[in-house]
């Protein structure tokens, strides 16, 4: 007896330090969104100057030096892809593979590191989960990383991992776009949806149309008389193709027929008028003009942005579409087209702006009042966000409409997300916590399997009414984001929201580093809510 007492302790001593070793290894893989799978390995690899990187195609020249420069940004080394050195990290783009074009492949060795994929998108992904795991371990002050040894597959749940910013409210210019942009690509999300125009300001310019930045664009939601700002077509140039080399494709949003102030105080003859708290919101829909009119600045916006999609709103019309009844221009178009009422002019107006969208060679998105109109299914994205109508969406489904989900809650990210804070929104007392960003999307019963099918993804909303500055811009966002990037990319089989908490450890270090105000949910009391409302612009 005494002898196997001795015999297991002698084991337990032998084996626990392995053990210990392997849970700590375990622990430090920490990426956000959590990949598909993740294999530990034993060992590490030393990221330092002496390193360098391999490529298997000049194609991925570009992405070679993307990783370059952000070794340099995070850790402050010097990796070359000229050094002679047995430590590489090689970018590997194979045509035996198997894997899906976003798909990857990491695999940390201690001599090296490998990241496979299809294509340049792939990749892309890769470089993102190794400078996460990068990140994890730095610390300031360090001149080499010791990556712990792994190998990651991975894969998005969604092809549609989006987030949108509202600038018509409140204005934040190109510098905070990019860097907005950059962190969307270390989250592995790849749609952008820019709200440019809407009641309170007109943010893009219109050559042909100048009157829409130089009178539209004055004020904001804030403050009427605000200086006037917007970004010229060379600056969203610039912008679509830092984007692009993000493998981030840019939806423009030009709302209409309702939400549209800014555009008829520039040309007042296109007002379709509004209502006591809505004055001026609407376009004429019954004047041939204002489909003239709404083409030239579509026909701009198409130009300069290649996406597939074009976004034209549709939603809210009611909030100021009363006056139409009286335009005598509505009127005589209601008795041509045999029109009863104003929620068919509003179709009308619908199918009217699709022909244009579609005669450019682009689809037609806009937010869920648009499934009313019966637009082709085949060719129209449908945005939910009424999180109150769930019927909605499933009609949408089960009329094959591709869906973006993203309802108020829990994707808006301007609902406060703890109980204490003021400034945000809620919806009947509700709001938006960290963890109902994380636990969606959980999928009704009543959605039929076959419908699933057409869920394209996943959009995070920041709506700014009440964002007036940079520093209250990024609070509401972070953590937040972290939160719907994993619920955008990973199964939900594959999540954990303990585990997704002990990340967030390192993923607040990583926001400082990049300046961002964030709200930290493990101890709210470091980051109090941000209250200063002085307006950047």
């Amino acid at each position: 007896m005494k002898n196997k007492i001795l015999l297991i302790s002698i084991m337990i001593m032998v084996l626990l330090p392995s053990i210990l070793l392997g849970k700590n290894h375990i622990e430090k893989i920490k990426v956000i969104p959590e990949p598909k799978s993740v294999k530990v390995l034993n060992g590490s690899f030393r990221l330092s100057s002496n390193c360098k990187i391999k490529i298997s195609t000049t194609s991925l020249t570009a992405l070679s030096d993307y990783l370059n420069s952000q070794i340099k940004h995070h850790f402050k080394v010097d990796v070359a892809s000229n050094r002679q050195s047995k430590n590489c990290i090689e970018l590997i783009i194979t045509s035996k593979s198997k894997l899906d074009t976003e798909a990857y492949e990491l695999r940390i060795e201690r001599n090296k590191v490998q990241i496979i994929a299809s294509g340049n998108e792939g990749v892309f992904y890769g470089i993102q989960s190794l400078m996460q795991i990068g990140c994890s371990q730095f610390e300031d002050n360090q001149n080499v990383i010791d990556l712990p040894c792994c190998v990651i597959k991975d894969k998005p749940r969604f092809s549609w991992r989006g987030f949108m910013l509202d600038e018509s409210r409140h204005f934040f210019g190109k510098e905070k776009v990019k860097q907005l942009i950059d962190l969307m690509a270390f989250h592995k999300l790849n749609r952008f949806h820019w709200h440019l125009t809407d009641a309170p300001g007109w943010r893009i310019e219109i050559k042909k149309y100048p009157k829409l930045t130089s009178v539209g664009g004055k004020g904001c939601h804030s403050n009427p008389d605000a200086p006037v700002t917007f970004y010229t077509q060379e600056e969203i140039s610039e912008i679509i193709e830092y984007a692009k080399e993000r493998f981030i494709v840019i939806i423009p949003e030009i709302d209409m027929p309702g939400h549209a102030t800014a555009a008829v105080k520039a040309y007042p003859e296109y007002s379709g008028g509004g209502s006591k708290k809505h004055p001026e919101f609407t376009f004429n829909p019954g004047k041939e003009e204002t489909y003239n009119f709404l083409e030239d600045i579509l026909l701009e916006v198409a130009e300069l942005f290649p996406s597939e999609w074009m976004h034209i709103g549709m939603d809210e019309v009611h909030f100021g579409n009363k006056q139409w009844a009286t335009l005598p221009d509505v009127k005589q178009l209601m008795v041509q087209n045999d029109i009863k009422d104003l929620k068919g002019v509003e179709k009308y107006f619908a199918h009217r702006m699709d022909s244009i969208v579609k005669s450019m060679g682009k689809i037609t998105t806009g937010w869920d009042e648009i499934v009313e109109h019966q637009l082709p299914s085949n060719k129209t994205l449908i945005m939910w966000w009424r999180h109150d109508k769930p019927e909605i969406m499933t009609e949408a489904l089960k009329r094959e409409y591709k869906t973006v989900l993203c309802p108020r809650i829990p994707c808006y990210l301007d609902f406060v997300q703890h109980d204490s804070h003021t400034i945000g929104r809620r919806w009947k007392g509700d709001f938006v916590t960290l963890e109902k960003v994380y636990e969606y999307p959980i999928l009704s019963n009543k959605i039929k399997r076959k419908q699933v099918k057409n869920i394209v993804g996943l959009q995070a909303n920041m709506w700014t009414e009440q964002i007036k500055n940079e520093k209250q811009l990024d609070y509401m966002i972070f953590p937040r984001l972290s939160a719907f990037a994993e619920s955008a990319w990973t199964k939900t089989k594959n999540k954990s929201y303990d585990n997704f908490i002990d990340k967030m450890s390192w993923m607040y270090r990583f926001y400082r580093s990049q300046g961002l105000y964030y709200f930290n949910i493990i101890d709210p009391d470091k980051s109090p809510e941000f209250v200063d409302q002085r307006v950047n612009r």
